[in-house]
């Protein structure tokens, strides 16, 4: 069998989706060995289509790439030669079944594997509204069954925490109350902590926050009073001047500032505070919707500030706040 594009260094250069960019070649390069020059074509057909006109986020373009390249490399190891239109037509449910198999024994989970086969058949999808094949392998493939889990939301009072911690002595005090701006946003706007350090001079207003998720799609956040000051002690401190094309939290060199670090932040504020392995940065935007909802927050509104596409992605929040509901009830009621 033919050797893997994991077997291959990969790029790790990141750009915005829709261009043609190090990491497309990347794909098509790692292809190259698997597939003839009119399959090649239609990979990168596809990929731009993911990109300019899906306008999926970058790592989701990159994952859903290699996974396709993995499968291609997997049918050319079947096929002894290059994969060619011949082979994509005669291809079968079965040699899926074999593929997911050879994945699952590579211990990868089954939203792993639930992506891959998104991904194939948004690559085949692709290929008959191009006219080029139509393909029922795919259609007698089941998605894995995915475990249920529902976000790890933190109280009330240890969100409040995480954002209103006191500054070591040793440590610049812009660099505190850069930190804490970061997980207000987190948590007192509901932001990713992509999306919070992503944010530009120019996206930050008065009152509203405009924020670009996934898919560069732009929604507008209400910045509340809390957050808005914990913005504002920041940037009086901060050594380094807003720009309004540049993001407007920096690293001590003045480089864009890495997620690690707000990670490690969030590790150590555990640690000072006791809580579980599971508040992460993106535990605070839990809480941000968990706490919206139990205090009547309407669910639409929530799915608008999230930044969900769709209404069934925010509804798992009712769950965690019946979840909390069921709880008290059960504390409290003489027969609980």
């Amino acid at each position: 069998m033919l050797p893997t594009p994991l077997d291959k260094p990969t790029s790790s250069i990141r750009v915005k989706a829709g261009f043609t960019t190090p990491v497309h070649i990347a794909f098509m390069v790692d292809s190259a060995f698997a597939t003839d020059a009119f399959v090649r074509a239609q990979l990168a057909g596809w990929q731009r289509e993911l990109g300019s006109v899906r306008r999926l986020a970058g790592n989701t373009l990159e994952a859903y790439g290699r996974d396709v390249d993995q499968f291609l490399s997997f049918l050319a190891g079947h096929a002894g030669g290059p994969v060619t239109l011949a082979t994509l037509k005669e291809l079968r449910g079965a040699d899926i079944r074999a593929f997911m198999a050879q994945r699952r024994s590579e211990t990868l989970g089954s939203r792993s594997l639930a992506r891959v086969l998104s991904a194939l058949k948004s690559f085949f999808r692709y290929l008959e509204r191009e006219g080029v094949l139509r393909s029922e392998a795919l259609n007698v493939i089941r998605t894995p069954k995915l475990p249920k889990s529902l976000p790890k939301a933190l109280t009330v009072a240890e969100a409040r925490g995480t954002i209103s911690s006191s500054v070591d002595r040793d440590e610049e005090p812009w660099v505190a109350a850069r930190d804490m701006a970061v997980l207000s946003l987190c948590y007192g706007a509901g932001l990713r902590i992509s999306e919070a350090l992503a944010v530009t001079g120019s996206d930050l207003e008065a009152q509203v926050l405009r924020v670009t998720g996934k898919g560069g799609k732009v929604r507008l956040v209400p910045l509340i009073e809390a957050v808005r000051k914990s913005i504002d002690l920041y940037n009086s401190l901060s050594p380094f001047k807003i720009e309004s094309d540049e993001p407007l939290f920096r690293g001590v060199k003045g480089g864009v500032l890495s997620p690690r670090i707000i990670q490690l932040r969030m590790e150590g504020l555990r640690s000072a505070f006791g809580l579980p392995p599971s508040a992460t940065p993106h535990a605070l935007r839990h809480s941000f919707a968990t706490h919206l909802l139990g205090r009547g927050g309407d669910l639409r509104a929530i799915q608008e500030l999230l930044g969900h596409a769709s209404l069934s992605t925010t509804q798992i929040y009712t769950a965690v706040d019946t979840d909390r509901l069921l709880e008290s009830y059960r504390k409290a009621h003489p027969r609980g």
